[in-house]
């Protein structure tokens, strides 16, 4: 804990002995009653003229780690029992606590020698001073110790030393981090004007993110004695704010304390300081993203922000809700959010929208400055942000040297501000994805604002489905305009879907046949609302059009709430008895936004519960899941999970409640069903090709009964793309779609490739055919969505086992040829010739040096 011992003073052999005279007496007693309990060492029969001996009797005990605890009040009782201490006392306490054992988070090896040290004349500790002031600083830097004991002991501490700025307490922006040593230098005589030392003192001292009223009363009255102790309030909340590094937590409970003192002015430009003060309190460093630097103070910050005015509060409070991945926090921004938009009116999830950081770019997503001589261009490109640089118009492949040399650190900041995009545009696809499991409607102006005149919302909402209910008086205008009306009433009877399309007039929603459908009210497009036959053509336009949808929506997996689960009431089992791999599965889960806690062999750890919110938080669903062992039987591992039970609860004002299946609202439900289906689909050991070859294991059983099985939701919308896709594909006549198979014709055999989980079996026997694609191609076929890892796998299989004759892996041609062999002799040795010609193809077989059972395959050229 520092050099503070090479610091102490000589203590002579005499003087040890006189501290050391009754020594062993008492700690024989003491050791006594610690033999019978740890609640036997009662002090309070100890004579006053024995208290000496037995302080320090118990500290040499604690010191030689025979009583380990984090703080012993007995000792600072003993301590201030009206001893005549000496400052010998002290140089022994300090050494032995110095060379003495102790638990490395414990202080209490070193309160008896801070409380003599109060109790000593201040003239006495001259020399041992510098000694003290090196421990001081040796303890404000370790982080490791406990939290409460060693600020005790460091206020202590500091009040025995006294500050360098007259009446500011040492324990108050210590050099425990480089910023209360650089608020001290740079604010000293600030610091020190009258009244100010007690308003930093009476800071530090709030518990709680939310002062009460004594203390809001105490600092108030604080703020009126000292005349400027708002200002000295704001002049630290101001270095804080550019300080941008992780501080002390010492530090953060005093400048939680001064955001409240600041935070009486109501003024903008306060304000503005709080807003920059909730960016340096909640940002955490890349390598432990979950840590703020200050989170008291971000959470505190973060309630004085909801209740103040203007757009400042918002923006920063829906931009932080995007980037912080601290738990806590994160769900204190989205109550606060919540909070500010129920004070201005605003629907669940509308703070969120307003306040989506466009980053500089252009309603196409573009940003160009200029770099010396060169243009810096920042641009979204597909999905994803890039910056590339150009020269008088010219592009250029790679930075320029010259910027490289000359403009570093604009270039990092280019380079920041690129990241900021990508997290912004991921964070958007979720959120939008989210608004399917709401009932969100917009006006026609907001909706083009917030949403396709966006630099980055608008990535991923034109091409989106959007319905408008049509108005009678806008198609009675325009006989281009397609319009749902009652004859008889003359109102609108149904919403009509389009697609976004920008004309002369602006932003318009094009139907499928071409027309405009207008409207003063839309809403994003879900098909459980539409007919069939709308959702059949509208996924028959996608694919003929070309058009890459952010996520599935026409394709969309619909989830009803079946008999099994309204006779159950308040959980479904649809999903139960699944396994999975469960670090792809937490992983998966988090991506989708699930929160939960980690699988692993502690207490606790055999179960856990996914929650996820839905509707704009207006209802969460539970996905419960079950460490289970693999055949090594290392539960330490998690390397599988069960699945449980799903649920669901309503919010009730700040509580949520139970509900039953069939009160929540059919959206909610699919959606939730929807993403657990999705965690079963792609982590369950059914989609592992390779488990059939691991021999004996106790999940075997479920592989079989899984991995050809019923077709899953998921699996049935996978199916009616693959029928729109193989008419495409120059393999079409080679293939058949039946109930839950690919049935694929190849030159040497002819495969039956499950819809649901790729996997392959060979025609007549129906043997299994293990092959691991090492990269999916589907040879530039367009795809309707990205987020089905099982179809590209699906087709890149189905387009190498229809050219099965030009296959080169061997462990895949063994496969092929096993049943074979049994009706054709000699077809093992067709197939594993090192090149023989069948039919009029030409099967190369290669050493593919270790490429291990089950890697895809390269095609042999024709002849």
């Amino acid at each position: 804990m520092g050099d503070w011992t090479s610091l102490l003073p000589r203590l002579s052999k005499a003087d040890r002995r006189w501290v050391e005279r009754d020594l062993a007496s008492a700690e024989a007693r003491l050791r006594t009653l610690l033999n019978t309990s740890r609640e036997a060492l009662s002090l309070d029969a100890v004579p006053n003229g024995c208290s000496r001996s037995y302080a320090l009797a118990l500290h040499r005990l604690v010191c030689h780690g025979e009583l380990i605890a984090a703080e012993l009040p007995e000792l600072t009782s003993l301590a201030t029992r009206n001893v005549p201490w000496r400052l010998a006392d002290l140089l022994w306490c300090l050494k032995t606590a110095a060379y003495g054992g102790q638990m490395v988070e414990s202080v209490a090896h070193l309160q008896l020698p801070v409380a003599i040290a109060a109790q000593l004349d201040p003239d006495l500790l001259i020399d041992v001073r510098p000694a003290l002031t090196a421990l001081f600083s040796a303890l404000a830097k370790n982080h490791r110790l406990y939290t409460d004991p060693r600020r005790r002991l460091l206020e202590s501490l500091g009040r025995v030393l006294d500050g360098p700025m007259p009446g500011v307490p040492w324990w108050l922006l210590h050099d425990g981090d480089e910023f209360g040593s650089s608020v001290r230098a740079e604010l000293g005589g600030v610091l020190t004007r009258p009244g100010v030392p007690h308003l930093l003192a009476h800071c530090a001292t709030l518990e709680r993110p939310l002062p009460g009223r004594a203390w809001r009363q105490q600092m108030e009255h604080l703020l009126a004695d000292a005349d400027s102790g708002r200002h000295a309030a704001c002049a630290v909340l101001e270095r804080f704010a550019g300080h941008l590094r992780p501080v002390h937590d010492d530090t953060d409970r005093l400048i939680r304390g001064l955001a409240w003192a600041a935070a009486g002015d109501q003024g903008e430009e306060t304000t503005e300081l709080l807003a920059r003060l909730a960016w340096a309190a909640a940002i955490a460093p890349a390598s432990a993203p979950g840590f703020p630097a200050a989170p008291r103070t971000a959470a505190a910050v973060v309630e004085i922000l909801t209740s103040r005015a203007g757009e400042t509060p918002v923006l920063t409070l829906a931009r932080l809700s995007i980037l912080v991945r601290n738990k806590a926090l994160s769900t204190r921004l989205k109550r606060a959010l919540d909070a500010l938009g129920a004070l201005r009116g605003w629907a669940p999830g509308e703070a969120l929208e307003i306040a989506v950081d466009d980053h500089g770019l252009d309603a196409d997503g573009r940003l160009v400055e200029e770099v010396g001589e060169h243009e810096a261009i920042i641009e979204i490109v597909g999905e994803r942000a890039r910056l590339r640089f150009a020269r008088e118009g010219r592009p250029l492949t790679s930075v320029p040297r010259a910027v490289k040399a000359d403009h570093a650190e604009r270039l990092g900041e280019l380079r920041r501000r690129v990241k900021e995009i990508a997290a912004t545009l991921a964070a958007e696809r979720q959120r939008v994805e989210a608004l399917l499991s709401g009932e969100r409607v917009w006006a026609h102006p907001e909706w083009v604002s917030r949403y396709l005149n966006h630099p980055v919302t608008a990535v991923y909402a034109r091409r989106l489905l959007w319905e408008t209910r049509a108005s009678a008086t806008t198609a009675a205008e325009s006989p281009t305009v397609e319009a749902a009306v009652d004859g008889a009433t003359g109102q609108s009877t149904g919403w009509r879907a389009g697609l976004p399309r920008r004309d002369a007039d602006g932003w318009v929603l094009e139907g499928l046949d071409g027309k405009v459908v207008c409207g003063q009210r839309i809403r994003l497009w879900h098909l459980m609302r539409a007919e069939v036959d709308e959702v059949m053509r509208w996924r028959d336009h996608i694919i003929a059009s070309g058009l890459r949808q952010p996520f599935k929506q026409a394709f969309r997996e619909v989830y009803l709430l079946a008999p099994a689960e309204r006779t159950t009431g308040t959980y479904s089992n649809r999903f139960a008895g699944h396994i999975l791999r469960y670090r792809q599965a937490n992983a998966l889960m988090r991506v989708r936004g699930w929160h939960a806690s980690y699988l692993g062999g502690w207490d606790g750890g055999g179960e856990s519960e996914a929650v996820k919110e839905f509707a704009g938080g207006a209802w969460r669903a539970s996905f419960y899941h079950e460490l289970v062992e693999g055949r090594d039987g290392n539960r330490d591992e998690a390397r599988y999970c069960s699945t449980d039970q799903v649920r669901f609860d309503r919010r009730d004002g700040a509580v949520w409640q139970n509900a039953p299946l069939a009160e929540v609202p059919p959206l909610v439900f699919s959606e939730a069903m929807r993403d657990v289906d999705l965690f079963i689909g792609v982590t369950s050991i059914a989609t592992d090709p390779q488990w059939n070859d691991r021999g004996e294991d106790r999940f075997n059983g479920y592989w079989q009964q899984a991995v050809f099985g019923e077709l899953t939701p998921s699996a049935d919308v996978r199916r009616d793309a693959l029928a729109r896709l193989l008419p495409r594909m120059r393999i079409a006549e080679r293939c058949e779609l039946t109930e839950r198979f690919l049935r694929v014709r190849g030159n040497l055999r002819t495969y039956k490739i499950h819809v649901g989980s790729a996997n392959i079996l060979m025609e007549p026997n129906d043997e299994y055919l293990c092959i691991v694609p090492a990269r999916n191609n589907t040879n530039g076929l367009h795809l309707p969505f990205d987020e089905d890892p099982v179809l590209p796998v699906l087709l890149s299989k189905a387009l190498m086992l229809a050219a099965d004759d030009r296959i080169t892996d061997p462990s895949i041609l063994r496969q092929i040829a096993n049943s074979r062999c049994a009706a054709e002799p000699d077809g093992l040795a067709v197939l594993l010739q090192p090149a023989r010609v069948v039919g009029d193809r030409r099967v190369v077989v290669e050493d593919l040096g270790g490429a291990g059972h089950g890697e895809v395959a390269q095609a042999a050229p024709d002849v």
